[in-house]
């Protein structure tokens, strides 16, 4: 896994894309604050640019440096999450603009995998995640179910878990408002 965190460090650092395994699915990743590669994500997903993407953190610490207000029950609600829990924030900053949505929110993981928060310490930004799959296209859940198509427009492919069969599914999805009421998006 160390020569796969290297690997994914390098490419990420030279504005590359990177495919991932996750907490979730297996996922195209980028810097989040390069717009260049987040153009390349968006391009490689056939992907209106409109779209919000999901961005990745090791760490609830970090969120104050890419959301202008956090409520306190954001905290809560990442501390008790039995399944990965992407919260969507109003607010974002200091992210690529084409990352962050129309309405200025964006949402956040913060991510419980071996990989990726070894990535994500080394790297110290925070990291794309979209599915690995043409946009529409059923989202694969295996490594083996992901397009030849997908894996030659990437730049580094990681080895680690690529033949893991363990079930997995999408992150649960609310969207938190500033005084902490919720709204679920995807169960």
């Amino acid at each position: 896994m160390k020569e796969d965190v290297s690997k994914a460090l390098e490419t990420l650092n030279t504005g590359g894309i990177i495919l991932y395994p996750t907490d979730t699915v297996w996922g195209l990743g980028c810097d989040a604050t390069n717009e260049t590669a987040v153009a390349k994500i968006n391009e490689i997903k056939g992907r209106s640019a409109d779209k919000s993407l999901i961005v990745l953190l090791d760490n609830e610490n970090k969120l104050q440096s890419y959301v202008n207000e956090i409520p306190e029950v954001a905290y809560e609600l990442i501390a008790y999450a039995e399944n990965p829990l992407t919260i969507i924030f109003d607010g974002a900053k200091n992210l690529a603009k084409n990352a962050i949505n129309t309405d200025g929110s964006i949402g956040i993981r913060i991510v419980k995998h071996s990989f990726c928060q070894q990535l994500l310490q080394r790297f110290r930004k925070p990291i794309i995640s979209t599915s690995a799959n043409i946009s529409g296209k059923p989202t694969p859940a295996f490594f083996n179910e992901i397009t030849a198509e997908i894996i030659d427009m990437v730049n580094y492919v990681v080895e680690f878990e690529q033949d893991n069969i363990t079930p997995k599914k999408s992150s649960t999805i609310i969207k938190l408002g500033p005084s902490g009421q919720f709204k679920l998006i995807r169960k």
